[in-house]
């Protein structure tokens, strides 16, 4: 098998911009075990291992909705429950206003979970006046971005795209992905557990599940400390450690995601098994929104903070490609189950201009396997 996937971790390295890759591919039933990885880990020439963590982006709003989830299996929350219940009103008052009306008090912890609320995305979203956030963020010196301010900037620059969606109707829901949604429910976790993001994550997911190699910036992994890989901003190292904290994504290993991934498919990470089942329960299709080209689109649907990507079949007649559920990140980053062949995946790349890659390498990783 190293002679089928090398091919796709070495076709990595060839995206422009990206200095290094790690992959790894199993089989749920263990036949299959295979890591690779090449490339400078970072500037000091470090060479990049597959024990070598690195920063996971946007994968970890698998982490998010699994302690969520874990927070209403123990009734701590509802994810019927409004915003209102759980956030004080200085942050959400005002924050979904559209065409004159106020559903800011709509929105559940249901809506944030599926991206269905309408809220705007902070970061990503083309403000009134001004860059976009991210880009402002990345291009200035080092700093914060508490929950307040993101409130701000949602509630003052950047305008609701629609209404919060009726999520018990079986006819379409609209989705749009938004960090923002996200960013609430770190917000609500913090809240109800009176403790913050990094000292939540280590207690109710990374000791719990012993993953030593998987921290949030603010804290520190169970296991030995490992300086992470570099991540790149085109041909510039971002160094932002007090962005990265307020961001609230982990860093983690190619092997401690797996394993991850591997207690949420088989409900391990819960008091009830079915709960995992909530995640996947229902498919939303996101849409085609040219003006944030960095945003996941079409053809990538979303459940409760999960992704769902299929190529149609149109698209591949001749050889398809099996749906695969998990999580992609904006760095170039992905964790993947492919339930029709039973096969865990991962990769990242550290580079915030490859957030397309791993839509690209998915099925050249599934295709490896198959042996095509």
């Amino acid at each position: 098998m190293d002679t089928h996937l090398q091919p796709v971790l070495e076709g990595l390295l060839k995206g422009r911009g990206i200095r290094h890759a790690v992959l790894a591919v199993e089989s749920g039933d263990g036949s299959l075990c295979w890591t690779g990885a090449e490339g400078p880990a970072d500037t000091a020439g470090r060479r990049m291992t597959p024990d070598t963590p690195y920063f996971i982006a946007s994968v970890t709003k698998l982490h998010i909705a699994a302690v969520t989830l874990r927070l209403a299996e123990r009734k701590l929350i509802s994810l019927e429950g409004p915003l209102g219940e759980y956030l004080s009103s200085e942050v959400i008052h005002g924050l979904h206003v559209l065409d004159g009306v106020d559903r800011t008090h709509e929105i559940s912890i249901r809506h944030l979970l599926a991206h269905a609320s309408g809220l705007a995305d902070y970061l990503e979203d083309k403000r009134k006046v001004g860059p976009r956030l991210i880009d402002q963020l990345t291009s200035e010196p080092d700093r914060s971005v508490p929950l307040a301010e993101v409130a701000r900037v949602v509630r003052e620059d950047l305008t609701p795209h629609f209404p919060p969606q009726d999520l018990d109707s079986g006819g379409r829901v609209r989705v749009r992905y938004s960090d923002t949604n996200f960013r609430l429910l770190m917000g609500i976790i913090e809240g109800v557990l009176d403790r913050p993001w990094h000292a939540v994550v280590r207690s109710e997911l990374l000791e719990p599940l012993g993953l030593e190699s998987t921290w949030a910036p603010g804290g520190e992994p169970l296991g030995t400390t490992v300086q992470p890989a570099a991540l790149w901003a085109g041909a510039t190292v971002l160094e932002v450690p007090g962005l990265m904290e307020s961001l609230g994504d982990l860093y983690s290993t190619v092997s401690d995601q797996i394993a991850f991934l591997r207690a949420i498919v088989s409900g391990a990470v819960f008091d009830d098994p079915m709960t995992a089942s909530q995640m996947s329960a229902r498919w939303n299709a996101f849409g085609f929104d040219p003006t944030t080209p960095r945003l996941p689109g079409w053809p990538i649907e979303y459940g409760l903070g999960m992704m769902r990507f299929a190529l149609p079949r149109w698209y591949t007649p001749f050889s398809p490609v099996p749906p695969v559920i998990g999580h992609t990140g904006s760095t170039g980053c992905w964790l993947f189950h492919c339930p029709g062949m039973d096969l865990y995946m991962c990769g990242g790349v550290d580079q915030v201009t490859a957030g397309a890659l791993p839509f690209r390498a998915t099925p050249r990783v599934l295709r490896a396997v198959a042996g095509r």
